[in-house]
Protein backbone atom coordinates (compact mmCIF):
# COMPACT_ATOMS: atom_id res chain seq x y z
CA UNK A 1 0.00 0.00 0.00
CA UNK A 2 1.10 3.38 -1.02
CA UNK A 3 0.47 6.79 0.50
CA UNK A 4 0.48 10.35 -1.49
CA UNK A 5 0.90 13.51 0.10
CA UNK A 6 2.47 17.06 -0.93
CA UNK A 7 4.97 19.55 0.70
CA UNK A 8 5.35 22.66 -1.34
CA UNK A 9 6.30 22.37 -4.57
CA UNK A 10 6.76 18.50 -4.65
CA UNK A 11 4.37 15.43 -4.41
CA UNK A 12 5.50 12.74 -2.05
CA UNK A 13 4.62 8.72 -2.35
CA UNK A 14 5.72 6.39 0.96
CA UNK A 15 6.67 2.86 -1.04
CA UNK A 16 7.61 -0.18 0.77
CA UNK A 17 9.53 -3.32 -0.58
CA UNK A 18 9.62 -6.87 0.28
CA UNK A 19 13.34 -8.36 -0.20
CA UNK A 20 15.55 -11.52 0.84
CA UNK A 21 17.71 -10.10 3.64
CA UNK A 22 20.21 -12.91 2.11
CA UNK A 23 19.99 -12.47 -1.70
CA UNK A 24 21.33 -16.12 -2.01
CA UNK A 25 18.85 -17.19 -0.41
CA UNK A 26 15.80 -15.75 -2.01
CA UNK A 27 13.37 -18.14 -0.61
CA UNK A 28 14.33 -17.46 3.20
CA UNK A 29 13.81 -14.92 5.20
CA UNK A 30 12.92 -11.42 4.07
CA UNK A 31 12.79 -8.17 5.50
CA UNK A 32 10.87 -4.87 4.40
CA UNK A 33 13.09 -1.45 2.76
CA UNK A 34 11.02 1.63 2.72
CA UNK A 35 11.66 4.63 0.51
CA UNK A 36 10.11 7.97 -0.48
CA UNK A 37 9.38 9.01 -4.47
CA UNK A 38 9.41 12.56 -4.79
CA UNK A 39 8.39 14.68 -7.98
CA UNK A 40 7.76 18.12 -8.54
CA UNK A 41 3.91 19.10 -7.90
CA UNK A 42 3.59 20.59 -12.06
CA UNK A 43 5.28 17.14 -13.30
CA UNK A 44 3.47 14.45 -11.26
CA UNK A 45 1.70 13.21 -13.97
CA UNK A 46 4.50 12.57 -16.51
CA UNK A 47 6.28 9.42 -16.90
CA UNK A 48 9.74 10.60 -15.84
CA UNK A 49 12.49 8.63 -15.77
CA UNK A 50 14.17 7.69 -12.34
CA UNK A 51 16.96 8.74 -10.22
CA UNK A 52 17.50 6.79 -7.19
CA UNK A 53 19.79 8.23 -4.56
CA UNK A 54 22.47 6.74 -1.86
CA UNK A 55 22.88 8.02 1.83
CA UNK A 56 26.25 8.48 2.68
CA UNK A 57 27.32 6.56 6.21
CA UNK A 58 26.83 4.06 6.32
CA UNK A 59 23.93 3.70 8.60
CA UNK A 60 22.07 6.75 7.92
CA UNK A 61 18.61 6.89 6.11
CA UNK A 62 17.72 9.17 3.18
CA UNK A 63 17.49 12.79 3.83
CA UNK A 64 14.07 14.10 5.38
CA UNK A 65 13.42 16.71 2.90
CA UNK A 66 11.14 19.73 2.98
CA UNK A 67 10.12 21.10 -0.32
CA UNK A 68 12.79 20.82 -2.79
CA UNK A 69 16.37 22.08 -1.21
CA UNK A 70 20.06 21.36 -1.82
CA UNK A 71 20.28 19.10 -5.13
CA UNK A 72 16.95 18.04 -5.16
CA UNK A 73 15.45 20.76 -7.08
CA UNK A 74 17.69 20.14 -9.86
CA UNK A 75 17.10 16.39 -10.03
CA UNK A 76 13.18 17.04 -10.01
CA UNK A 77 13.46 19.47 -12.94
CA UNK A 78 13.98 15.88 -15.14
CA UNK A 79 13.51 12.65 -13.00
CA UNK A 80 11.06 11.50 -10.33
CA UNK A 81 13.61 10.85 -7.23
CA UNK A 82 13.49 7.68 -4.82
CA UNK A 83 15.12 8.47 -1.88
CA UNK A 84 15.56 5.27 -0.48
CA UNK A 85 16.28 4.07 3.64
CA UNK A 86 19.20 2.04 3.01
CA UNK A 87 18.66 -1.54 5.10
CA UNK A 88 18.73 -0.92 8.56
CA UNK A 89 18.89 2.85 8.35
CA UNK A 90 15.40 5.03 8.82
CA UNK A 91 12.67 2.66 8.28
CA UNK A 92 14.26 -0.42 6.24
CA UNK A 93 14.16 -2.71 9.21
CA UNK A 94 15.98 -0.42 11.40
CA UNK A 95 18.61 -2.15 13.26
CA UNK A 96 19.65 -0.67 16.73
CA UNK A 97 20.29 -2.14 20.27
CA UNK A 98 16.60 -2.53 20.80
CA UNK A 99 15.84 -4.22 17.01
CA UNK A 100 19.11 -6.60 16.89
CA UNK A 101 18.49 -8.63 20.25
CA UNK A 102 15.70 -10.12 18.37
CA UNK A 103 17.79 -12.19 16.29
CA UNK A 104 19.51 -13.96 19.73
CA UNK A 105 22.79 -13.33 21.24
CA UNK A 106 25.72 -11.11 20.19
CA UNK A 107 26.72 -13.97 17.23
CA UNK A 108 24.07 -14.30 15.25
CA UNK A 109 23.64 -10.30 15.42
CA UNK A 110 26.93 -10.56 14.00
CA UNK A 111 25.80 -12.76 11.51
CA UNK A 112 22.92 -11.01 10.50
CA UNK A 113 25.12 -7.26 10.08
CA UNK A 114 27.07 -8.94 7.63
CA UNK A 115 24.18 -8.93 5.57
CA UNK A 116 24.47 -4.94 5.95
CA UNK A 117 26.88 -4.21 3.47
CA UNK A 118 27.24 -2.37 -0.47
CA UNK A 119 26.85 -5.47 -1.81
CA UNK A 120 23.77 -6.25 -0.39
CA UNK A 121 22.31 -2.70 -0.57
CA UNK A 122 23.01 -3.00 -4.22
CA UNK A 123 21.04 -6.16 -4.61
CA UNK A 124 18.25 -4.25 -3.00
CA UNK A 125 18.17 -1.60 -5.06
CA UNK A 126 17.78 -4.58 -8.13
CA UNK A 127 15.35 -6.21 -6.64
CA UNK A 128 13.09 -3.18 -6.19
CA UNK A 129 13.66 -1.36 -9.61
CA UNK A 130 11.50 -3.44 -12.11
CA UNK A 131 8.53 -2.53 -9.44
CA UNK A 132 9.37 0.82 -9.45
CA UNK A 133 10.65 1.76 -13.12
CA UNK A 134 8.97 -1.19 -15.15
CA UNK A 135 11.97 -2.86 -15.66
CA UNK A 136 14.41 0.29 -17.30
CA UNK A 137 17.65 1.23 -15.75
CA UNK A 138 17.60 4.12 -13.56
CA UNK A 139 20.37 6.74 -12.84
CA UNK A 140 22.09 6.66 -8.88
CA UNK A 141 23.27 9.34 -7.19
CA UNK A 142 25.44 8.47 -4.47
CA UNK A 143 26.84 10.54 -1.94
CA UNK A 144 30.06 9.72 0.15
CA UNK A 145 29.14 5.79 1.24
CA UNK A 146 26.55 6.16 -1.13
CA UNK A 147 29.18 6.26 -3.74
CA UNK A 148 31.24 3.82 -2.79
CA UNK A 149 27.95 1.47 -2.69
CA UNK A 150 27.61 3.15 -6.64
CA UNK A 151 31.14 1.73 -7.71
CA UNK A 152 29.65 -1.72 -6.14
CA UNK A 153 26.63 -1.46 -8.15
CA UNK A 154 28.61 -0.45 -11.05
CA UNK A 155 30.44 -3.92 -10.39
CA UNK A 156 28.00 -6.38 -9.57
CA UNK A 157 25.06 -5.10 -11.79
CA UNK A 158 25.46 -2.31 -14.16
CA UNK A 159 22.63 -3.16 -16.59
CA UNK A 160 20.71 -1.70 -13.26
CA UNK A 161 21.74 1.84 -14.31
CA UNK A 162 21.26 4.61 -17.14
CA UNK A 163 23.79 6.82 -15.67
CA UNK A 164 25.98 6.87 -12.30
CA UNK A 165 26.63 9.95 -10.28
CA UNK A 166 29.01 10.03 -7.14
CA UNK A 167 29.92 12.78 -5.07
CA UNK A 168 32.79 12.59 -2.47
CA UNK A 169 32.64 8.44 -2.52
CA UNK A 170 35.13 6.92 -4.79
CA UNK A 171 35.94 3.85 -2.51
CA UNK A 172 39.94 2.33 -3.11
CA UNK A 173 39.30 -0.85 -4.62
CA UNK A 174 42.31 -2.95 -2.81
CA UNK A 175 42.71 -0.61 0.34
CA UNK A 176 42.20 -2.72 3.73
CA UNK A 177 41.24 -0.57 6.41
CA UNK A 178 44.51 0.22 7.71
CA UNK A 179 45.91 1.54 4.83
CA UNK A 180 42.39 3.82 4.81
CA UNK A 181 43.56 5.05 8.65
CA UNK A 182 47.00 4.99 7.92
CA UNK A 183 45.82 7.88 4.69
CA UNK A 184 43.39 9.79 7.02
CA UNK A 185 45.46 10.37 10.11
CA UNK A 186 47.74 13.01 8.61
CA UNK A 187 44.66 14.35 6.90
CA UNK A 188 42.63 14.93 9.85
CA UNK A 189 46.22 16.70 11.05
CA UNK A 190 45.90 19.24 8.16
CA UNK A 191 41.94 19.92 8.87
CA UNK A 192 43.24 20.51 12.66
CA UNK A 193 45.69 22.54 11.39
CA UNK A 194 43.89 24.68 9.73
CA UNK A 195 41.12 24.90 12.48
CA UNK A 196 43.59 26.50 14.54
CA UNK A 197 45.08 28.78 12.56
CA UNK A 198 41.83 30.13 11.49
CA UNK A 199 40.50 30.23 15.33
CA UNK A 200 43.95 30.44 17.48
CA UNK A 201 42.15 31.02 20.28
CA UNK A 202 40.44 27.81 20.56
CA UNK A 203 44.36 25.81 20.94
CA UNK A 204 44.07 26.87 25.03
CA UNK A 205 39.98 26.34 25.09
CA UNK A 206 40.75 22.66 23.68
CA UNK A 207 43.57 21.83 25.87
CA UNK A 208 41.29 23.22 28.98
CA UNK A 209 38.76 20.88 28.09
CA UNK A 210 40.91 17.99 27.44
CA UNK A 211 42.85 18.75 30.65
CA UNK A 212 39.43 18.60 32.45
CA UNK A 213 38.25 15.54 31.08
CA UNK A 214 41.25 13.45 32.43
CA UNK A 215 41.20 14.92 35.99
CA UNK A 216 37.45 14.22 36.32
CA UNK A 217 34.96 11.83 34.91
CA UNK A 218 31.99 13.73 33.14
CA UNK A 219 29.16 11.53 32.46
CA UNK A 220 26.47 13.80 29.97
CA UNK A 221 22.84 13.76 30.56
CA UNK A 222 21.66 10.96 28.43
CA UNK A 223 24.04 8.72 30.30
CA UNK A 224 27.26 8.93 27.57
CA UNK A 225 30.68 9.32 29.28
CA UNK A 226 32.63 12.03 27.99
CA UNK A 227 36.25 11.26 27.99
CA UNK A 228 38.97 13.23 26.70
CA UNK A 229 39.35 10.30 23.22
CA UNK A 230 35.78 11.38 22.96
CA UNK A 231 35.71 14.68 23.09
CA UNK A 232 38.67 14.60 20.70
CA UNK A 233 36.73 12.68 18.05
CA UNK A 234 34.48 16.18 17.86
CA UNK A 235 37.29 16.54 14.85
CA UNK A 236 35.15 14.61 12.97
CA UNK A 237 33.06 18.32 12.31
CA UNK A 238 36.09 19.48 10.44
CA UNK A 239 34.89 17.31 7.37
CA UNK A 240 32.62 19.66 6.43
CA UNK A 241 31.72 22.66 5.01
CA UNK A 242 30.34 24.44 8.22
CA UNK A 243 32.20 22.72 10.35
CA UNK A 244 35.50 24.67 11.61
CA UNK A 245 33.12 27.09 12.54
CA UNK A 246 30.63 24.72 14.58
CA UNK A 247 33.70 23.72 16.44
CA UNK A 248 34.49 26.71 17.55
CA UNK A 249 30.97 28.44 18.07
CA UNK A 250 31.61 24.72 20.46
CA UNK A 251 34.30 25.44 22.16
CA UNK A 252 34.25 29.27 23.11
CA UNK A 253 31.58 29.10 25.78
CA UNK A 254 32.35 25.49 27.32
CA UNK A 255 32.76 26.15 31.05
CA UNK A 256 30.95 28.23 33.53
CA UNK A 257 31.14 29.07 37.02
CA UNK A 258 30.09 27.39 40.05
CA UNK A 259 30.26 27.50 43.88
CA UNK A 260 32.21 24.01 43.26
CA UNK A 261 34.59 25.97 40.46
CA UNK A 262 34.29 25.49 37.18
CA UNK A 263 32.39 23.33 35.65
CA UNK A 264 31.30 21.86 31.65
CA UNK A 265 28.38 24.02 30.93
CA UNK A 266 24.79 22.13 30.70
CA UNK A 267 24.72 23.93 27.07
CA UNK A 268 28.20 22.38 26.27
CA UNK A 269 27.03 18.91 27.23
CA UNK A 270 23.54 19.28 25.57
CA UNK A 271 24.98 20.04 22.28
CA UNK A 272 28.15 17.54 22.70
CA UNK A 273 26.11 14.60 23.90
CA UNK A 274 23.81 15.51 20.39
CA UNK A 275 26.98 15.01 18.38
CA UNK A 276 28.56 12.09 19.92
CA UNK A 277 25.27 9.88 20.30
CA UNK A 278 24.70 6.92 18.09
CA UNK A 279 21.21 6.42 19.08
CA UNK A 280 19.97 7.74 15.68
CA UNK A 281 22.56 5.22 13.63
CA UNK A 282 24.07 3.12 15.34
CA UNK A 283 24.84 0.50 12.03
CA UNK A 284 27.26 3.59 11.47
CA UNK A 285 29.33 1.95 14.63
CA UNK A 286 29.10 -1.52 14.08
CA UNK A 287 29.84 -1.78 10.10
CA UNK A 288 31.65 1.27 9.70
CA UNK A 289 35.16 -0.63 9.34
CA UNK A 290 33.29 -3.48 7.57
CA UNK A 291 32.62 -1.58 4.05
CA UNK A 292 36.72 -2.07 3.65
CA UNK A 293 36.99 -5.72 4.27
CA UNK A 294 36.96 -8.01 1.62
CA UNK A 295 40.25 -9.55 1.70
CA UNK A 296 39.82 -12.17 4.19
CA UNK A 297 41.37 -9.81 6.58
CA UNK A 298 39.83 -9.14 9.74
CA UNK A 299 39.51 -5.42 10.61
CA UNK A 300 40.16 -5.53 14.04
CA UNK A 301 39.59 -2.34 15.21
CA UNK A 302 41.45 -0.72 12.61
CA UNK A 303 41.31 2.86 13.22
CA UNK A 304 42.17 2.34 16.94
CA UNK A 305 45.55 0.51 16.08
CA UNK A 306 46.36 2.64 13.31
CA UNK A 307 46.21 5.72 15.79
CA UNK A 308 48.91 4.08 17.93
CA UNK A 309 51.14 4.48 14.59
CA UNK A 310 50.74 8.43 15.66
CA UNK A 311 51.77 9.60 18.91
CA UNK A 312 50.57 13.48 18.29
CA UNK A 313 47.13 12.13 18.77
CA UNK A 314 47.71 11.26 22.47
CA UNK A 315 46.23 13.75 25.06
CA UNK A 316 48.23 12.97 27.56
CA UNK A 317 51.37 13.31 25.48
CA UNK A 318 50.35 16.58 24.43
CA UNK A 319 49.11 18.03 27.64
CA UNK A 320 52.64 17.15 29.04
CA UNK A 321 53.80 19.97 26.66
CA UNK A 322 52.82 23.06 25.26
CA UNK A 323 51.43 22.06 21.77
CA UNK A 324 47.63 21.95 20.31
CA UNK A 325 45.61 19.21 20.93
CA UNK A 326 44.76 17.26 18.13
CA UNK A 327 41.21 16.07 17.28
CA UNK A 328 40.46 13.21 15.22
CA UNK A 329 37.93 12.55 12.66
CA UNK A 330 36.03 9.59 10.97
CA UNK A 331 36.89 6.62 13.20
CA UNK A 332 35.58 4.26 14.90
CA UNK A 333 37.08 2.85 18.20
CA UNK A 334 35.97 0.07 20.48
CA UNK A 335 35.85 2.46 23.58
CA UNK A 336 32.78 4.22 22.18
CA UNK A 337 31.03 0.65 23.03
CA UNK A 338 31.66 1.68 26.54
CA UNK A 339 31.11 5.30 26.76
CA UNK A 340 27.60 5.37 24.75
CA UNK A 341 24.89 3.96 26.15
CA UNK A 342 23.11 3.16 22.77
CA UNK A 343 26.19 0.92 22.24
CA UNK A 344 26.77 -0.70 25.35
CA UNK A 345 24.43 -3.51 24.60
CA UNK A 346 26.15 -4.19 21.22
CA UNK A 347 29.83 -4.18 22.32
CA UNK A 348 30.54 -7.92 21.61
CA UNK A 349 29.08 -8.04 18.57
CA UNK A 350 30.66 -5.01 17.14
CA UNK A 351 34.12 -7.43 18.41
CA UNK A 352 32.70 -10.20 16.60
CA UNK A 353 32.62 -8.37 13.11
CA UNK A 354 35.40 -6.79 13.59
CA UNK A 355 37.35 -10.63 14.05
CA UNK A 356 35.93 -11.52 10.98
CA UNK A 357 37.30 -12.69 8.25
CA UNK A 358 34.87 -14.34 5.52
CA UNK A 359 33.87 -11.13 3.88
CA UNK A 360 32.81 -11.40 0.14
CA UNK A 361 34.72 -9.19 -2.48
CA UNK A 362 32.85 -5.75 -3.02
CA UNK A 363 34.47 -4.31 -6.63
CA UNK A 364 35.02 -6.24 -9.61
CA UNK A 365 38.31 -5.08 -10.86
CA UNK A 366 37.80 -6.05 -14.86
CA UNK A 367 34.20 -5.42 -14.83
CA UNK A 368 35.13 -1.91 -13.61
CA UNK A 369 37.74 -1.27 -16.55
CA UNK A 370 35.18 -2.97 -19.21
CA UNK A 371 32.64 -0.20 -17.76
CA UNK A 372 29.99 1.35 -20.56
CA UNK A 373 28.16 3.26 -18.02
CA UNK A 374 28.38 7.18 -18.24
CA UNK A 375 29.82 8.07 -14.76
CA UNK A 376 30.58 11.61 -13.35
CA UNK A 377 32.40 11.77 -10.08
CA UNK A 378 33.02 14.91 -7.96
CA UNK A 379 36.70 14.33 -5.65
CA UNK A 380 37.01 17.18 -3.15
CA UNK A 381 40.63 18.07 -2.81
CA UNK A 382 41.92 16.98 0.79
CA UNK A 383 38.54 15.57 1.57
CA UNK A 384 38.99 14.72 5.00
CA UNK A 385 36.79 11.36 4.85
CA UNK A 386 37.82 9.87 1.69
CA UNK A 387 41.62 9.83 0.51
CA UNK A 388 42.48 11.40 -2.79
CA UNK A 389 44.86 9.38 -4.18
CA UNK A 390 42.93 6.72 -3.30
CA UNK A 391 39.47 8.26 -5.08
CA UNK A 392 41.54 9.01 -8.00
CA UNK A 393 43.51 5.43 -8.35
CA UNK A 394 39.57 4.13 -8.79
CA UNK A 395 38.70 6.97 -11.29
CA UNK A 396 41.40 5.74 -13.45
CA UNK A 397 40.27 1.92 -13.02
CA UNK A 398 36.54 2.60 -13.80
CA UNK A 399 36.84 3.06 -17.80
CA UNK A 400 34.83 6.13 -19.04
CA UNK A 401 35.14 8.09 -15.65
CA UNK A 402 34.84 11.42 -15.48
CA UNK A 403 35.88 13.41 -12.48
CA UNK A 404 36.00 16.62 -11.42
CA UNK A 405 38.22 17.57 -8.64
CA UNK A 406 37.39 20.89 -6.49
CA UNK A 407 38.60 22.43 -3.37
CA UNK A 408 35.85 24.90 -3.93
CA UNK A 409 33.51 22.26 -1.17
CA UNK A 410 34.20 19.78 1.40
CA UNK A 411 32.45 16.44 1.63
CA UNK A 412 29.31 17.88 1.80
CA UNK A 413 29.46 19.91 -1.13
CA UNK A 414 26.52 17.83 -2.82
CA UNK A 415 24.23 20.03 0.07
CA UNK A 416 26.18 22.93 0.40
CA UNK A 417 26.39 23.36 -3.78
CA UNK A 418 23.67 21.65 -4.02
CA UNK A 419 21.97 22.01 -7.97
CA UNK A 420 25.30 23.47 -9.18
CA UNK A 421 27.14 20.19 -8.20
CA UNK A 422 24.54 18.14 -9.36
CA UNK A 423 24.48 20.15 -12.54
CA UNK A 424 27.77 19.64 -13.40
CA UNK A 425 28.16 16.24 -12.85
CA UNK A 426 25.26 15.06 -14.52
CA UNK A 427 26.97 17.09 -17.61
CA UNK A 428 29.79 15.47 -16.84
CA UNK A 429 28.49 12.16 -16.98
CA UNK A 430 26.72 13.26 -20.64
CA UNK A 431 29.56 14.18 -21.86
CA UNK A 432 28.28 17.87 -22.18
CA UNK A 433 31.45 19.59 -20.47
Amino acid sequence: MTHSYRQPGVVLTDRRFTVPLDHADPAGETIELYAREVVASDRAGQNLPWLVYLQGGPGFGANRFVGRPAWLGRALKEYRVLLLDQRGTGASTPANRQTLPLRGGPAAQADYLTRFRADSIVRDCEAIRPQVTGGAPWTVLGQSFGGFCTVTYLSLAPEGLATAVITGGLPSLHAHADDVYRAAYPRVERKVAAHYARYPQDVERARRIADHLLTREVTLPNGYRLTVEAFQSLGILLGGAEGSHRLHYLLEDAFVRTPGGHELSDAFQEEVQALLSYAGHPLYALVHEAIYAQDHRPTAWAAERVRAEFPQFDAAKTLAGDGPLLFTGETIHPWMFDCDPALRPLRETAGLLAARTDWSPLYDAGRLAANEVPVAAAVYHDDMYVDTAHALQTARAVRGLRTWVTDEFEHDGVRAGGPRVLDRLLALARDEV
